[in-house]
């Protein structure tokens, strides 16, 4: 097998991050593996639902880095790894886990991928998909009440109490530290073509 080929993809909350990544493994297939930020939230058992409502979700420490790290290079040395499945209707760690087989591109997607340097490092190629505020609120209130089952008032209070400050003081800045900058994520269809030339001549 030659070397990974590992795609770090950043950006704000309801940037479309989820959206490149989807693109460039549907373009790859069986040659691309992704791993989620979202699914390395730490377990949080010992804690009431109460409590875990209260947890800042969009700090660092909230995610398990070590093992995320972890399976990054495990992928990378091309052995598969068993990711833990985050429950996000009880903001706790499901007890099941998925099975990631390894590939020759691996996609790292979530919003704090180009915050963290020890994973920052494992990147070859660094991404920032980088979209208006206005349009990824939206998109956030969207998501979480139809898919995580959450209240219209509690996703504006989280937004305003953790996800906006914890953007500008994580998320935001770590957009110097990539490689393509994407506008619009998905839609860009210039950038997106760029991104996919690359993942081919590597392939190839």
């Amino acid at each position: 097998m030659k070397k990974t080929l590992t795609i770090g993809i950043a950006g704000g909350t309801g940037s479309g991050k989820s959206t490149v990544a989807a693109i460039v493994r549907d373009q790859f297939k069986r040659d691309a593996a992704i791993l989620r930020c979202d699914d390395y939230y730490k377990a949080q058992h010992e804690l009431t639902l109460e409590e875990r409502c209260k947890v800042n979700y969009d700090h660092p420490d909230s995610i398990d880095f070590p093992l995320m790290i972890e399976h990054v290079k495990t992928l990378q040395q091309g052995n598969a790894v068993m990711c833990p499945i985050y429950d996000f209707t009880v903001h706790d760690r499901s007890s099941e886990t998925k099975r990631i087989e390894p590939g020759r591109v691996l996609i790292i997607d979530g919003i704090l991928v180009l915050a963290v340097p020890e994973l920052r490092e494992l990147l070859d190629i660094k991404i920032y998909v980088d979209t208006d505020a206005d349009v990824r609120i939206l998109r956030r209130i969207r998501r979480d009440v139809r898919q995580r089952g959450r209240t219209l008032d509690s996703v504006i209070d989280q937004y305003i109490t953790t996800v906006k400050p914890m953007h500008d003081a994580y998320v935001e800045p770590s957009k110097r530290y990539a490689d393509l900058i994407i506008p619009e994520g998905g839609r860009n269809t210039v950038a997106m073509d760029l991104l996919r030339s690359c993942v081919k001549s590597h392939l190839e």
